[in-house]
């Protein structure tokens, strides 16, 4: 279901009431562990947020969520950073463009002054703040040293992209060492496969009442409508006052994720291989140990940013607690905006396998963002003889079967709102499924992947 807020609604309503009224006047991996496709790997940040209703709630619900398991766990040291302490210089924000001279939107500016504390002030700030964080953090050395298993003295190996990319590691390193054709090319094909898609997600979360927002917004409508016509004042007033009362009600789980991408190139592993790598069984080299731990090389690069807010009411404690309800909403938010990057980023769109050929099946649905017609197409994973790079040969393409989609999200079945109550009843009638159905078809087989286009 793709879910709408109230309150984004009545913003909208609000802030362009007066030009209205002017203008009238086979297999799967969880099931089959011998299947193995390559998957992009993912590392997720937590930024720390000020205090808020629930907070110890929803930030031990984000914690606790299942990892996304589209993509390998790649998780560093750094799992949480405090903001505050990153904020940017009026001279950097005019440099970002997040500052700007003169009175701007007057409805907007004055919107910003009264939810103050309520809504994030530092919004359009936080993809440079996110900027400064993984660079003061050297996220991207982390990342690096964690694929090549770095040890305290400095020494690297191929382990870990050897199980992650089924390669024979040992044989990778000694053609490495080598120097050979084969050495080369497979570090290539490991870099364009497996390094170059590895991904960071920092997240910020907050839990709000929806009154005071509500309430603040109303008051700049009303400011507003004091500028039309007298004719149509005392409706506009009479809408406005409806519209508050509605949106009022319960609270708000918003989540705004920011996504960067780990730059690697053949020139960057060039310099790693060429300047900082020192194999386990060569005598430890000081000064390679220093370039890698002081190098400026590595760096990741800012995707973009999605958002997702989840009305969250009390109003269906039949079977849960409040506290339940808030952790089901939270956990639900994060997965929407995983779903919502997927979309929008070709690069972070993760590969899945077919579960079954005939009908075409895969083990991915609602958490995923899946609602009925979305077009994916078949790949088949080989292997290039000349240059023995890993390559994806389109087979063709299927659709999603609207009328059965999986539930996967969490706590499947669990309502946060009434309208997912709703939602429920409309589907009672339809059989529990473990897997999304496709339309469309071939030759087809269990273990070719699915990629979805736009």
């Amino acid at each position: 279901m793709k879910q709408t807020t109230k309150l984004t609604i009545i913003l909208n309503l609000f802030l362009g009431l007066s030009t209205a009224v002017n203008a009238q006047t086979p297999a799967a991996t969880d099931q089959h562990p011998e299947l193995k496709y390559r998957r992009s790997s993912l590392h997720l940040i937590l930024l720390e947020s000020e205090d808020f209703p629930r907070k110890e709630v929803v930030m031990k619900a984000y914690h606790e969520a299942p990892f996304p398991d589209k993509y390998n766990n790649h998780s560093i040291s750094t799992i949480s950073v405090d903001p505050s302490s990153y904020v940017l210089t009026d001279a950097e924000k005019v440099a970002a463009g997040t500052k700007k001279s003169g009175m701007g939107n007057l409805g907007a500016s004055m919107l910003s002054g009264v939810t103050a504390g309520i809504v994030d002030k530092d919004a359009s700030d936080m993809p440079f703040i996110t900027g400064k964080i993984v660079k003061d953090k050297k996220i991207a050395n982390q990342l690096v040293a964690k694929w090549f298993n770095r040890q305290p003295d400095g020494s690297f190996d191929m382990k870990l992209i050897g199980e992650r990319g089924s390669y024979d590691a040992t044989e990778m390193q000694a053609n490495i060492a080598k120097g050979s054709a084969r050495g080369t090319a497979s570090l290539s094909d490991a870099g364009e496969e497996l390094i170059k898609n590895t991904f960071v997600v920092l997240t910020k979360l907050k839990f709000v009442s929806n009154e005071p927002i509500a309430a603040a917004i109303r008051e700049v409508a009303k400011l507003k409508a004091n500028n039309l016509p007298a004719l149509f004042q005392p409706a506009a007033y009479k809408v406005l006052d409806i519209a508050y009362n509605k949106a009022k009600e319960g609270y708000s789980v918003w989540t705004t994720s920011y996504l960067y991408r780990l730059k690697w190139n053949d020139s960057i592993a060039s310099v790693f291989y060429n300047d900082m790598w020192i194999d386990k069984s060569a005598k430890i080299d000081k000064k390679r140990k220093e370039a890698f731990d002081n190098n400026n090389l590595f760096e990741l690069e800012y995707i973009g940013s999605e958002k997702s807010s989840s009305l969250v009411t009390f109003s269906l404690k039949e079977t849960r607690t409040e506290d339940q309800i808030v952790e089901l909403a939270t956990v639900r938010n994060v997965e929407h905006v995983f779903a919502k990057l997927q979309k929008a980023y070709e690069v972070f769109k993760p590969k899945t396998p077919i579960y079954s050929g005939d009908p075409v099946t895969a083990k991915i649905g609602m958490k995923e963002g899946l609602e009925g017609g979305e077009k994916f197409e078949v790949l088949e994973q080989t292997v290039d003889p000349k240059t023995g790079l890993t390559t994806y040969v389109k087979k063709g393409t299927v659709t999603v079967d609207k009328k059965q989609i999986w539930d996967n999200r969490f706590n499947a079945g669990e309502e946060v709102s009434a309208n997912d109550k709703d939602d429920k009843k409309k589907d009672k009638d339809k059989p529990a499924i473990d897997r999304t159905y496709f339309k469309g078809g071939g030759k087809f087989y269990a273990g070719m992947l699915l990629r979805q286009v736009k």
